[in-house]
């Protein structure tokens, strides 16, 4: 197990992803993705179980999550994917749509491909929402190919010290780009008031 950092060197650019540019990838990638007529989808999490989630209302189609990473507890730590959670029996004669957020060199995407023709499955494609330049062969569809820095929605912030702040790896990833993290790039979004929390009832007074 060697303890490593994605290098970000090679992004140009930065493009902040909204959730309306999420959903309208994903709807891109539901017309894509149709004419396969997927039975089941297997969603690669983390980052995959967004875009897999979405088109499995979208297509009305059953989700399996995978989990195959490199992270543990969000820190890049392993050189090659590790399976958590591999696809299910359930896959064997099934049409099986993979989806993952993005196609870096396609390893972790073939992998679970090959999991799935192992199980027996029937045909087998692969969508994701992004692919850099050198990943384009990675995947059978891509809702967007570019090298820029991707800011996604779900993973830009963290919660920690008792406030919501930048991602650190997201940090490190813009210093690459000699820009500053800056409030602007965040989701602009306050917290709610949740209706109930996990405080626990005042005791009545004996």
């Amino acid at each position: 197990m060697t303890q490593q950092s994605y290098d970000y060197s090679t992004r140009k650019g930065i493009r902040p992803i909204s959730w309306n540019d999420f959903h309208g990838i994903c709807k891109g990638l539901a017309q894509a993705v149709a004419p396969f007529d997927p039975q089941i989808i297997l969603a690669i999490g983390r980052g995959g179980f967004y875009p897999g989630t979405l088109l499995s209302h979208f297509l009305r189609v059953e989700l399996y999550p995978v989990r195959i990473t490199r992270r543990v507890r969000d820190v890049p730590t392993y050189d090659d994917p590790v399976w958590l959670l591999k696809p299910p029996e359930i896959a064997r004669g099934q049409r099986v749509l993979i989806v993952d957020e993005i196609c870096g060199i396609g390893q972790t995407i073939a992998i679970v491909k090959a999991e799935a023709e192992r199980l027996g499955a029937a045909a087998v494609r692969s969508a994701v929402m992004y692919a850099h330049t050198w990943g384009v062969d990675g995947a059978d569809v891509i809702g967007l190919i570019t090298d820029e820095l991707l800011l996604n929605p779900w993973d830009r912030e963290i919660f920690e010290d008792g406030r919501f702040q930048f991602h650190p790896e997201y940090v490190e990833a813009l210093q690459q780009q000699g820009v500053a993290p800056d409030e602007s790039l965040l989701i602009g979004v306050e917290a709610a008031k949740v209706a109930k929390d996990l405080t626990p009832p005042p005791h009545p007074s004996p």
